[in-house]
Protein backbone atom coordinates (compact mmCIF):
# COMPACT_ATOMS: atom_id res chain seq x y z
CA UNK A 1 0.00 0.00 0.00
CA UNK A 2 2.68 2.52 0.66
CA UNK A 3 4.58 1.53 -2.25
CA UNK A 4 1.50 1.96 -4.38
CA UNK A 5 0.91 5.69 -2.88
CA UNK A 6 5.06 6.33 -3.47
CA UNK A 7 4.38 5.57 -6.97
CA UNK A 8 1.11 7.53 -7.74
CA UNK A 9 2.83 10.95 -6.26
CA UNK A 10 5.99 10.16 -7.79
CA UNK A 11 4.13 10.17 -11.05
CA UNK A 12 2.15 14.20 -9.67
CA UNK A 13 5.72 14.85 -9.20
CA UNK A 14 7.20 14.03 -12.59
CA UNK A 15 3.73 15.89 -13.92
CA UNK A 16 4.39 18.63 -12.24
CA UNK A 17 7.86 18.97 -13.43
CA UNK A 18 6.64 18.28 -17.00
CA UNK A 19 4.47 21.63 -16.37
CA UNK A 20 7.44 23.33 -14.97
CA UNK A 21 9.63 22.68 -17.98
CA UNK A 22 7.10 23.95 -20.67
CA UNK A 23 7.06 27.31 -18.65
CA UNK A 24 10.58 27.54 -19.42
CA UNK A 25 12.13 26.36 -15.72
CA UNK A 26 15.47 25.22 -16.33
CA UNK A 27 15.41 21.51 -15.09
CA UNK A 28 18.55 22.21 -12.51
CA UNK A 29 16.29 24.93 -10.83
CA UNK A 30 13.79 22.38 -10.74
CA UNK A 31 16.12 20.26 -8.63
CA UNK A 32 16.77 22.62 -6.39
CA UNK A 33 13.35 24.14 -5.51
CA UNK A 34 12.51 20.26 -5.13
CA UNK A 35 14.83 19.55 -2.66
CA UNK A 36 14.62 22.95 -0.81
CA UNK A 37 10.88 22.03 -0.39
CA UNK A 38 11.58 18.80 0.81
CA UNK A 39 14.38 20.05 3.26
CA UNK A 40 11.73 22.37 4.69
CA UNK A 41 8.98 19.72 4.86
CA UNK A 42 11.82 16.86 6.42
CA UNK A 43 13.22 19.51 9.03
CA UNK A 44 9.53 20.78 10.29
CA UNK A 45 8.67 16.90 10.87
CA UNK A 46 11.47 16.13 12.42
CA UNK A 47 11.18 18.95 14.82
CA UNK A 48 7.78 18.11 15.28
CA UNK A 49 8.60 14.65 16.20
CA UNK A 50 11.41 16.09 18.70
CA UNK A 51 14.33 14.04 16.74
CA UNK A 52 17.63 14.62 16.66
CA UNK A 53 18.96 15.18 12.99
CA UNK A 54 21.74 13.17 13.91
CA UNK A 55 20.81 9.86 13.55
CA UNK A 56 22.83 6.35 15.09
CA UNK A 57 24.21 5.82 11.37
CA UNK A 58 25.26 9.31 10.07
CA UNK A 59 27.60 8.23 7.79
CA UNK A 60 25.01 5.66 5.96
CA UNK A 61 22.20 8.32 5.92
CA UNK A 62 24.40 10.63 3.92
CA UNK A 63 25.23 8.32 1.28
CA UNK A 64 21.82 7.67 1.26
CA UNK A 65 21.56 11.08 -0.01
CA UNK A 66 24.30 11.39 -2.12
CA UNK A 67 23.18 7.98 -4.15
CA UNK A 68 19.96 9.43 -4.41
CA UNK A 69 21.21 12.76 -5.67
CA UNK A 70 23.26 10.86 -7.71
CA UNK A 71 20.22 8.98 -9.13
CA UNK A 72 18.35 12.05 -9.74
CA UNK A 73 21.08 13.74 -11.37
CA UNK A 74 21.65 11.13 -14.17
CA UNK A 75 18.17 10.87 -14.66
CA UNK A 76 17.21 14.32 -15.61
CA UNK A 77 21.26 13.99 -17.76
CA UNK A 78 19.73 11.46 -19.70
CA UNK A 79 16.18 12.89 -20.04
CA UNK A 80 17.61 16.35 -21.30
CA UNK A 81 19.89 14.06 -23.83
CA UNK A 82 17.70 11.07 -24.74
CA UNK A 83 14.15 10.62 -25.93
CA UNK A 84 11.98 10.88 -22.40
CA UNK A 85 10.60 7.04 -23.54
CA UNK A 86 14.88 5.93 -23.81
CA UNK A 87 15.57 7.65 -20.12
CA UNK A 88 12.31 6.48 -19.07
CA UNK A 89 12.90 2.91 -19.94
CA UNK A 90 16.60 3.23 -18.99
CA UNK A 91 15.76 4.06 -15.58
CA UNK A 92 12.94 1.39 -15.21
CA UNK A 93 16.17 -1.30 -14.53
CA UNK A 94 16.82 0.22 -11.20
CA UNK A 95 14.04 -2.38 -9.64
CA UNK A 96 16.21 -5.48 -11.00
CA UNK A 97 19.30 -3.67 -9.93
CA UNK A 98 17.83 -2.97 -6.08
CA UNK A 99 17.31 -6.99 -5.97
CA UNK A 100 20.88 -7.81 -6.90
CA UNK A 101 22.11 -5.10 -4.74
CA UNK A 102 19.68 -5.93 -1.91
CA UNK A 103 21.15 -9.91 -2.21
CA UNK A 104 24.76 -8.68 -1.71
CA UNK A 105 24.56 -5.97 0.67
CA UNK A 106 21.59 -7.68 2.69
CA UNK A 107 21.63 -10.81 2.02
CA UNK A 108 18.00 -10.51 0.89
CA UNK A 109 16.60 -13.60 -0.94
CA UNK A 110 16.27 -13.17 -5.17
CA UNK A 111 13.10 -15.02 -5.18
CA UNK A 112 11.77 -16.22 -8.71
CA UNK A 113 8.32 -14.81 -8.72
CA UNK A 114 9.80 -11.04 -7.56
CA UNK A 115 12.15 -11.64 -10.69
CA UNK A 116 9.57 -12.89 -12.85
CA UNK A 117 6.89 -9.76 -11.81
CA UNK A 118 9.70 -7.70 -12.71
CA UNK A 119 10.77 -8.97 -16.05
CA UNK A 120 6.60 -8.73 -16.86
CA UNK A 121 6.77 -4.98 -15.70
CA UNK A 122 9.68 -3.84 -17.40
CA UNK A 123 8.28 -5.24 -20.72
CA UNK A 124 4.77 -3.52 -20.06
CA UNK A 125 7.23 -0.04 -19.83
CA UNK A 126 8.41 -0.91 -23.20
CA UNK A 127 5.38 -1.47 -24.70
CA UNK A 128 4.73 2.28 -23.34
CA UNK A 129 7.52 4.31 -23.81
CA UNK A 130 8.58 1.85 -27.47
CA UNK A 131 12.03 3.46 -27.02
CA UNK A 132 12.63 3.61 -30.66
CA UNK A 133 16.07 4.24 -30.50
CA UNK A 134 17.38 2.16 -27.78
CA UNK A 135 15.61 -0.50 -30.40
CA UNK A 136 16.71 0.74 -33.25
CA UNK A 137 18.20 -2.48 -36.00
CA UNK A 138 22.10 -2.87 -35.81
CA UNK A 139 23.24 -0.36 -38.75
CA UNK A 140 20.21 1.90 -38.72
CA UNK A 141 20.91 5.42 -38.27
CA UNK A 142 20.28 7.00 -35.02
CA UNK A 143 20.91 10.31 -33.25
CA UNK A 144 21.25 8.93 -29.95
CA UNK A 145 23.79 10.04 -27.62
CA UNK A 146 24.91 6.96 -26.64
CA UNK A 147 27.15 8.51 -23.52
CA UNK A 148 24.13 9.17 -22.12
CA UNK A 149 22.95 5.93 -22.19
CA UNK A 150 25.61 5.00 -19.98
CA UNK A 151 24.70 7.68 -18.00
CA UNK A 152 21.01 6.53 -17.50
CA UNK A 153 22.33 3.24 -16.58
CA UNK A 154 24.74 5.48 -13.91
CA UNK A 155 21.28 6.76 -12.63
CA UNK A 156 19.49 3.70 -12.21
CA UNK A 157 22.29 1.84 -10.68
CA UNK A 158 22.64 4.85 -7.60
CA UNK A 159 18.71 4.64 -7.25
CA UNK A 160 19.19 1.45 -6.70
CA UNK A 161 21.93 1.67 -4.06
CA UNK A 162 19.86 4.65 -2.67
CA UNK A 163 16.61 1.86 -2.32
CA UNK A 164 18.80 -0.75 -0.20
CA UNK A 165 19.98 1.99 1.85
CA UNK A 166 16.56 3.13 2.95
CA UNK A 167 15.96 -0.15 3.72
CA UNK A 168 19.35 -0.85 5.54
CA UNK A 169 18.30 2.30 7.70
CA UNK A 170 14.70 1.92 7.78
CA UNK A 171 16.13 -0.73 10.61
CA UNK A 172 17.45 1.39 12.94
CA UNK A 173 16.18 5.08 12.14
CA UNK A 174 12.90 7.06 11.64
CA UNK A 175 11.30 7.51 8.23
CA UNK A 176 11.37 11.56 9.52
CA UNK A 177 15.05 11.12 9.04
CA UNK A 178 15.97 8.65 6.41
CA UNK A 179 13.89 11.49 4.27
CA UNK A 180 15.91 14.67 5.91
CA UNK A 181 19.19 13.37 4.33
CA UNK A 182 18.10 13.20 1.03
CA UNK A 183 17.48 17.17 0.26
CA UNK A 184 20.15 18.28 2.69
CA UNK A 185 22.68 16.77 -0.02
CA UNK A 186 21.05 17.63 -3.03
CA UNK A 187 20.67 21.39 -1.91
CA UNK A 188 24.02 22.05 -2.09
CA UNK A 189 25.26 19.94 -5.03
CA UNK A 190 22.45 21.75 -7.10
CA UNK A 191 22.34 25.28 -5.49
CA UNK A 192 24.98 26.22 -7.69
CA UNK A 193 23.93 25.14 -11.39
CA UNK A 194 20.23 26.50 -10.45
CA UNK A 195 22.01 30.25 -9.50
CA UNK A 196 23.62 30.10 -12.82
CA UNK A 197 20.52 28.87 -14.74
CA UNK A 198 18.29 31.16 -12.98
CA UNK A 199 15.00 32.28 -14.72
CA UNK A 200 12.42 34.16 -11.90
CA UNK A 201 8.99 31.77 -12.26
CA UNK A 202 5.94 33.79 -12.14
CA UNK A 203 3.22 33.03 -9.52
CA UNK A 204 1.68 29.76 -11.35
CA UNK A 205 5.56 28.91 -11.93
CA UNK A 206 6.14 29.24 -7.77
CA UNK A 207 3.34 27.05 -7.14
CA UNK A 208 4.30 24.13 -9.77
CA UNK A 209 8.12 24.40 -7.77
CA UNK A 210 6.22 23.85 -4.79
CA UNK A 211 3.85 21.16 -5.88
CA UNK A 212 7.16 19.34 -6.85
CA UNK A 213 8.39 19.43 -3.43
CA UNK A 214 5.33 18.97 -1.34
CA UNK A 215 4.71 15.59 -3.91
CA UNK A 216 7.92 14.30 -3.52
CA UNK A 217 8.27 15.00 0.15
CA UNK A 218 4.86 12.45 0.52
CA UNK A 219 6.25 9.98 -2.23
CA UNK A 220 9.79 10.01 -0.28
CA UNK A 221 7.71 9.48 2.90
CA UNK A 222 5.38 6.39 1.26
CA UNK A 223 8.32 5.07 -0.03
CA UNK A 224 10.41 4.44 3.08
CA UNK A 225 7.54 2.97 5.00
CA UNK A 226 7.28 0.58 2.31
CA UNK A 227 10.63 -0.04 1.84
CA UNK A 228 11.04 -0.26 6.00
CA UNK A 229 8.27 -2.80 5.81
CA UNK A 230 9.25 -5.38 2.66
CA UNK A 231 12.41 -6.89 1.12
CA UNK A 232 13.55 -4.27 -1.52
CA UNK A 233 12.99 -6.23 -4.56
CA UNK A 234 9.60 -6.68 -3.90
CA UNK A 235 9.14 -3.34 -2.54
CA UNK A 236 10.58 -1.70 -5.36
CA UNK A 237 8.99 -3.63 -8.22
CA UNK A 238 5.87 -2.12 -7.44
CA UNK A 239 7.25 1.06 -8.66
CA UNK A 240 6.69 0.33 -12.21
CA UNK A 241 3.35 1.40 -11.74
CA UNK A 242 4.33 4.77 -12.08
CA UNK A 243 4.80 4.19 -15.60
CA UNK A 244 0.90 3.18 -15.54
CA UNK A 245 -0.27 6.41 -13.23
CA UNK A 246 1.43 8.99 -15.58
CA UNK A 247 -0.22 7.29 -18.98
CA UNK A 248 -3.31 7.79 -16.66
CA UNK A 249 -2.01 11.46 -16.54
CA UNK A 250 -1.02 11.97 -20.07
CA UNK A 251 -4.74 11.39 -21.05
CA UNK A 252 -6.87 13.13 -18.30
CA UNK A 253 -4.33 16.83 -18.49
CA UNK A 254 -2.86 16.53 -22.43
CA UNK A 255 -5.70 14.51 -23.77
CA UNK A 256 -2.88 12.00 -24.99
CA UNK A 257 -5.06 8.56 -26.05
CA UNK A 258 -2.67 5.60 -24.99
CA UNK A 259 -2.72 3.33 -28.12
CA UNK A 260 -3.36 -0.30 -27.80
CA UNK A 261 0.22 -1.20 -27.01
CA UNK A 262 0.53 1.56 -24.33
CA UNK A 263 -3.15 -0.34 -22.39
CA UNK A 264 -1.47 -3.65 -22.82
CA UNK A 265 1.89 -2.61 -21.29
CA UNK A 266 -0.18 -1.05 -18.22
CA UNK A 267 -2.26 -3.98 -17.90
CA UNK A 268 1.20 -6.21 -17.63
CA UNK A 269 2.62 -3.83 -15.07
CA UNK A 270 -0.43 -4.08 -13.05
CA UNK A 271 -0.48 -7.60 -13.25
CA UNK A 272 3.23 -7.89 -12.08
CA UNK A 273 2.24 -6.48 -8.89
CA UNK A 274 0.11 -9.55 -8.05
CA UNK A 275 2.84 -11.45 -8.91
CA UNK A 276 5.44 -10.43 -6.90
CA UNK A 277 2.98 -10.14 -3.69
CA UNK A 278 1.84 -14.00 -4.07
CA UNK A 279 3.15 -15.55 -1.02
Amino acid sequence: GFMIQAAFWFAVMALLVKLAGAQGLPTMQIVFARALVTLTLSSIALRRARIRPFGSKTRLLLLRGLYGSGGLMCFYAAVNHLPLADATVLHQISPVLTAVVAAIWLGEKLETRILLGMALAFSGVVMIAQPTSLLAESGSESDIAWPFVLVGVCGALFASLAYVAVRRLGQTEPPQLVVFYFPIVTVPISLPFAIHDWVWPDAYGWALLIGVGVATQIAQIALTNGLIREPAGRAISVGYLQVAFATIFGLVIFGTMPGLWSWLGMVMIVGSVFIARRR
